[in-house]
């Protein structure tokens, strides 16, 4: 599947970063436990999410042809203050301008190591892209506030969702996603917006040891129908399928069995 540009990827991490940010410096409660990371609090994952970012910014910049432990990156756990919003938001600060500037430098086919087998930097700054995106609606959740997501953004979010699963169901045999085979059982995901250029569904076809997905409308076993961002949260675990926002169709149980086994990040 076609991912974005680099530099829309490098563009939505500052903005993302921005967002966080904001949530740092709403006001909120940053002891506050984080409803869908419930081992975190909201200080906590913030510093996670900017660690992963700093972490990411040195194997770029340095051009790691291997991983680089994180007990080895300044600074990945983010600033000595504690339960300081400002502190926290100067570090969020700096850690957005240092990652967006190595891979804008790098560009995407700069050579790095990745973990799925995408050794370039175009594969951290979707990657980044979507972590940033997906935590800070952990964040929002847990500051009590909005959020919502451009829909491309949303929308490779998905894909890049499926492609993971798609790889570990390769390569890592004691990965939970080992167990997503169902034959003759499908899942269809339908965003309800129209949004011009957004092609926004999905079908994963789970008959055999590696699913089988693509873009598109077809009847499946089970439908996950809803606006595009609550899907998308949906998806990530982020949203009860109880949830009004969105809307399960035929056999439940399915898409339930999906959601307990695609378990990364």
């Amino acid at each position: 599947m076609t991912s974005l540009p680099h530099d829309r990827y490098c563009d939505e991490i500052a903005h993302q970063v921005g967002l966080l940010r904001a949530v740092v410096t709403s006001g909120a409660d940053l002891s506050a436990t984080v409803p869908t990371c419930p081992d975190w609090s909201l200080e906590q994952l913030v510093r996670h999410t900017g660690g992963a970012l700093r972490w990411v910014e040195l194997m770029v910049r340095t051009r790691a042809q291997e991983e680089i432990p994180e007990e080895k990156v300044p600074l990945a756990g983010g600033p000595d203050e504690k339960g300081d919003p400002a502190a926290l938001d100067a570090w969020l600060a700096e850690t957005g301008e240092m990652i967006v500037g190595a891979l804008r430098e790098a560009g995407p086919d700069a050579e790095v190591w990745g973990w799925a087998g995408v050794l370039n930097a175009g594969f951290w700054a979707r990657r980044m892209t979507h972590e940033v995106t997906v935590h800070r609606a952990d964040a929002t959740l847990a500051a009590g506030q909005p959020y919502d997501v451009a829909p491309d953004i949303a929308a490779d979010a998905i894909d890049e969702w499926l492609e993971i699963v798609e790889w570990a169901q390769r390569t890592l045999p004691d990965d939970p996603a080992r167990e997503l085979r169902r034959p003759g059982s499908s899942i269809h995901l339908h965003a309800t917006d129209n949004t011009p250029g957004v092609h926004a569904e999905w079908v994963v076809d789970l008959a055999e040891d590696v699913i089988n997905w693509r873009r598109g409308h077809e009847k499946a076993t089970v439908a996950l129908r809803g606006p595009l961002t609550a899907v998308l949260l949906a998806f990530y675990r982020r949203l009860p399928l109880d949830s009004p926002e969105v809307e399960v169709l035929g056999e439940r149980e399915l898409l339930e069995f999906w959601l307990e086994r695609a378990t990364f990040g």
